[in-house]
């Protein structure tokens, strides 16, 4: 994509609720790459939770409702590997956006790393971060939307578009833990399971805490603030902090 983009801001519902400083950063790092960002005030919630619950009748309603709002858009970015990957791959699967109209707009629906290296082909942002950072690399990311190369696949492929953002941050020491398992979040999981949820986080905190971190990041801040709840309750570990809100610092 060239010259100034008219991306539409997608923010997921738990970032608006509970982390909007994501939000302001995914913002203002577009901009920073030459985007012109709108944020849609009617935006609701693109039916994730809905459709993970089972509930496809108000799933599909969410989904039709998410596509008709975003549909004018050169792009739609989002901070967020798991709202990102409903639209793509599990809109089809409710039967919504399956004509071409509906199509382009699935299609044009990215994460925010994703979209940066891949459409604008930027990974220099100008971001300064001078602290170790491990990377939790999401499941919706490195699965559903290719960000990555997860550890059961055969062969070494693509770094992926968040680490290549990573590695250029300046000050940035990145820091890798020897698996991609899951945190344990899965979003209505930890509700229906929260025992085995927060089993899993706290052996990724553990982990994540053996590359001598002192930051986590990632895609998802779903992911990261269950983790961060974990650590606040006196697991060790990294404090959590979005990818956008690293690349947006200058200081």
């Amino acid at each position: 994509m060239l010259g100034r983009v008219e991306v539409g801001l997608f923010v997921p519902c738990y970032v608006d609720q509970l982390a909007p400083g994501v939000a302001l950063a995914a913002a203002a790092v577009l901009e920073r790459a030459g985007c012109r960002v709108v944020y849609e005030p009617e935006q609701t919630c693109c039916g994730q939770p809905l459709l993970n619950l089972g509930a496809g009748r108000e799933a599909t309603r969410l989904a039709r409702a998410h596509l008709a709002r975003f549909a004018r858009f050169d792009a739609v970015v989002c901070p967020s590997a798991s709202c990102v990957a409903t639209v793509r791959a599990h809109f089809a699967e409710l039967g919504v956006g399956l004509d071409e109209a509906g199509r382009r707009a699935r299609a044009r629906t990215f994460e925010l790393g994703e979209f940066l290296v891949r459409s604008l082909g930027r990974t220099e942002l100008g971001a300064r971060f001078p602290h170790r950072v491990a990377l939790l690399e999401s499941c919706h990311g490195l699965r559903e939307l290719g960000l990555g190369t997860p550890s059961e696949a055969l062969g070494r492929g693509d770094e992926g578009p968040t680490r290549a953002l990573l590695r250029a941050v300046a000050g940035l020491e990145l820091r890798l833990p020897e698996r991609d398992e899951c945190c344990g979040f899965g979003g209505a999981f930890a509700v229906e399971f929260p025992t085995v949820s927060a089993r899993m986080g706290e052996a990724r905190l553990r982990e994540l805490a053996a590359t001598g971190a002192e930051f986590v990041t990632a895609t998802d801040w779903s992911c990261l603030a269950h983790l961060e709840g974990l650590r606040r309750r006196g697991v060790p570990g990294p404090r959590a902090i979005h990818l956008a809100e690293i690349l947006a610092s200058v200081a």
